[in-house]
Parts: structure tokens; C-alpha cells; sequence
């Protein structure tokens, strides 16, 4: 059937960054489709909260606190998860920064502060995790992107220079890693109306330059992440590897 391929149940998911924002939408997404899901976050309190939460709701998750940039501790809660949970099938690395600022003034510890959360961290996650999926010979790796993956705007350089490199990360590992059976792919998503960009949802100008540049005419609805989430965690994407999804309303395709 081919609502089998979407199907999760009995998969073990890891979601980077996941104690609120987009993140906790792609945790959401994921455990909502069968799989035991485990948010992450540098805040203990926070994270406990969204565990709570979704427990609440009768899904199957848990929370692991530690920092993306130190393998020190990304290490020992790898190792504690997979001995609680079993072998991680679908990692999400979605835990991310943005630091403002005009490029010839960018203090060099904002810079590297960007980097090592947006790109580096990525790979001390993933490192971990992918031997394991090596050995198994099967994976699901997505590494969530950004149209600054692909498009510059003023006072984004770190955090554009940062998904700009996770998007040739993602065709590095998938070219790496595609003989093991694993698939390794990215999402990136355009502008959509959360909790965090409330006030540039509600700022008449920015909207209207928003909703004017994006064929949809509209922000997205962080609901409309799910569905590529879970088609890039399962078996329907099984010989989709170093893409990058943008769900962005059109905006790439308008440029």
C-alpha cells in the first residue's frame, strides 16, 4: 500500500533544536507518523516542557539535553539514546542560529558562534550516529537548510555562509554514504509565520515586500513542513539522496 511508505512506526528519530520552533514541528511530525522521537536543546527546563507537552498528546517521545558544538557532550547522550531507544533510523539536524550584522564589522566570535552551531554542529551530531547506520546499511539523514542557502541578504553573511555550507555538506555525506544505504537529503524552508518571526509577520512593510516577492502571496504554515519531513524520513524517499527540498512558496522559482 502506498501509505506504507510514510509509515514510521518502529522508527527511532533524533531531532536537533527541537524544544520549540520549527524543530518541535518536525518532532511533532515525525512521532505523529509512528516513530519514537527524541527533542533536543541546550535548555533542560524547555526541553522537559515540550516532552511534557507532547507526552501529554499521546506521543511516543523523550528529550536529550545537550549542545550541538560540543562532542564532548553529543557523545555520552548518543550513546545513552540509542541504549534507551535502540539504533537512531532518521536524523534531523535542525538546531540553528542567525546573528545579525554588517559583514566588514562581524566580531570573529559571532562569526565562528554561527558556524560551528549551523554547520559544524552538524557534523559532530551526524558523526556519531552514521557509523551505527553504516554498519546497519540504512539511515535517514536531513539536514534543514534555508533559501540562504541559496540567495544573500543584507546582514545575513554568518548565517548565510553557514547554510550555504550545510547545503554542499548535504551532497558531501550523500555522496559519501549513499552505498550504505543511507539517504541524506535537506530541507529548506522559506518564510514561515511563527512564534519567532511574529513581529516581521506583523510588520506592514516587511509582509507586504514578503508576500509580494512569494508566488504564493502568503507565509507559510509551519504545518506544511510535516509532510516533506516525513516523506524524507521514510522508505518513499529511498532513492532520493543529496537533495535539497525548498518549501518556500514558490519564492526560488520567481527569482
Amino acid at each position: 500500500m502506498s501509505a506504507d511508505l510514510f509509515d514510521l512506526t518502529g522508527r527511532v528519530a533524533l531531532v536537533t533544536g527541537s524544544s520549540g520552533g520549527l524543530g518541535n514541528v518536525f518532532a511533532r511530525g515525525l512521532a505523529a507518523a509512528g516513530a519514537a522521537v527524541c527533542l533536543n536543546g541546550r535548555d533542560a527546563g524547555k526541553l522537559s516542557r515540550a516532552v511534557a507537552e507532547m507526552t501529554d498528546a499521546g506521543l511516543d517521545v523523550r528529550g536529550a539535553a545537550f549542545d550541538v558544538t560540543d562532542a564532548a557532550q553529543i557523545r555520552p547522550a548518543v550513546a545513552e539514546l540509542e541504549e534507551d531507544l535502540g539504533p537512531i533510523d532518521v536524523l534531523v539536524n535542525n538546531a540553528g542560529i542567525n546573528l545579525r550584522g554588517p559583514l566588514e564589522d562581524i566580531d570573529p566570535d559571532v562569526w565562528r558562534k554561527v558556524i560551528d552551531t549551523n554547520l559544524t554542529g552538524v557534523l559532530l551530531v551526524t558523526q556519531p550516529i552514521v557509523k551505527g547506520m553504516i554498519r546497519r546499511r540504512q539511515g535517514k539523514i536531513i539536514n534543514i537548510c534555508s533559501l540562504m542557502s541559496e540567495l544573500g541578504r543584507e546582514t545575513t553573511g554568518p548565517y548565510t555562509a553557514s547554510k550555504g555550507g550545510l547545503r554542499m555538506l548535504t551532497r558531501a555525506m550523500a555522496t559519501e554514504w549513499a552505498r550504505h544505504g543511507i539517504q541524506v537529503n535537506g530541507i529548506g524552508p522559506g518564510y514561515f509565520a511563527t512564534e519567532m518571526t511574529r513581529s516581521l509577520v506583523e510588520d506592514e512593510k516587511f509582509n507586504a515586500w514578503i508576500t509580494s516577492r512569494t508566488p504564493a502571496r502568503r507565509w507559510g504554515d509551519p504545518a506544511e513542513l510535516v509532510g516533506p519531513a516525513v516523506f524524507l524520513a521514510s522508505a518513499a524517499s529511498n532513492f532520493v539522496n543529496g537533495q535539497i527540498l525548498y518549501v518556500d512558496g514558490g519564492i526560488l522559482a520567481a527569482l
